[in-house]
């Protein structure tokens, strides 16, 4: 009876799920970034980047409006990857980016007016003890970046995936080893971390969970882990990999599925509410919210139709992004409220 009920609880929360369906903005035919692209990052204007720009994978350009070049890497060895925004505590613009290759993460500073270029960069924090990092997500509160990091291997164990945090004067702090993580990001009231934690056996993909800790921003520290959403037991896609991971502004989670081509969205409280379906991609890397409103999802991968290239599609629904929202309150503005708890789209 007990199996039973569970079963038939647990069908009903994953039917219910609304169906949602994005758009294609940046097509294989049009498309000026790589396979390998990845870590969208959102800017105070709502300009959307992402790495492996010219198919390089030195390099991260502009995704929104017309496609250029962000930053390129003077070390050729480097794998640029995670991108994060911030206003800093003199009240100007600044990115992060990270280098999955050598360990370290770079800052962009001394920004030529709004939308321009940086006139400065440099290495931020640096460890070579961090496996990576592969991710990037930040407590804009107290300027500290947490960082993702896997070594991809047939068979994963404890220390195949990390977890870092870098303070604001860019000392590198280990937080903790798991298996496999990728997707990281802070809620809205920073006072949660989300970190995605995947294991493999024998060559294969065996499972796929959101791990949730209680954060001290200031401090960096977490603690109380627990399993936020496991796959497997939710849809039964443990084998499918999480990538990226972004909240809105409410505190909605959206976790990419990378491999069939779908975003799974949930409440703060670990509720699924919806999928959103992708047309030009099934490898879903990275996502992020921007426009002029915050409220255009961008999801990025490798195109269906020709997978050397990177494609780009958007939902766009009236959750307003987590990011986008942080940034236009640093500087004065005044985003457009959330929806609540589901993030619908637009009637």
């Amino acid at each position: 009876m007990k199996v039973s009920l569970a079963l038939a609880l647990l069908g009903a929360t994953v039917f219910a799920a609304e169906e949602l369906a994005a758009t294609s903005l940046i097509s294989s035919a049009d498309t000026q970034f790589g396979p390998a692209i990845e870590g969208v990052g959102v800017d105070q204007a709502g300009t959307m980047y992402a790495t492996n720009f010219g198919g390089e994978l030195t390099q991260a350009g502009q995704v929104t409006g017309t496609q250029g070049l962000l930053y390129k890497a003077a070390d050729g060895d480097a794998y640029v990857n995670g991108i994060r925004f911030n206003i800093n505590s003199a009240g100007a613009e600044e990115a992060y980016i990270a280098d999955a290759a050598l360990h370290r993460v770079y800052r962009l500073t001394n920004r030529q007016g709004s939308g321009g270029a940086f006139s400065d960069n440099a290495v931020f924090c640096q460890d070579e003890a961090i496996l990576q990092p592969n991710d990037l997500a930040i407590a804009p509160s107290s300027g500290r970046i947490f960082l993702s990091g896997q070594n991809y291997t047939s068979d994963t164990a404890v220390g195949s995936g990390d977890l870092w945090t870098c303070d604001s004067s860019g000392a590198a702090t280990r937080l903790g080893q798991f298996h496999r993580t990728n997707g990281i990001e802070v809620s809205p009231d920073e006072k949660t971390l989300y970190l995605s934690e995947a294991e493999n056996k024998g060559g294969a993909v065996v499972a796929n969970r959101i791990l949730a800790f209680d954060l001290d921003a200031a401090s960096g520290a977490v603690s109380n882990q627990r399993t936020f959403v496991d796959f497997g037991t939710l849809d039964d896609t443990a084998a499918t990999d999480i990538d990226g991971m972004r909240a809105d502004a409410d505190g909605n989670l959206y976790v990419t599925r990378n491999g069939i081509g779908k975003v799974a969205v949930f409440t703060p409280a670990g509720e699924l509410t919806a999928y959103i379906t992708l047309p030009s991609i099934d490898f879903v890397s990275s996502l992020e919210f921007g426009g002029a409103s915050g409220t255009d999802l961008h999801m990025v991968g490798k195109c269906k139709d020709d997978d050397t290239k990177g494609c780009v599609d958007v939902y766009s629904g009236s959750a307003v992004g987590r990011a986008f929202s942080t940034l236009k309150k640093s500087d004065g503005g005044s985003p457009p409220a959330g929806c609540g708890k589901t993030g619908r789209a637009r009637k």
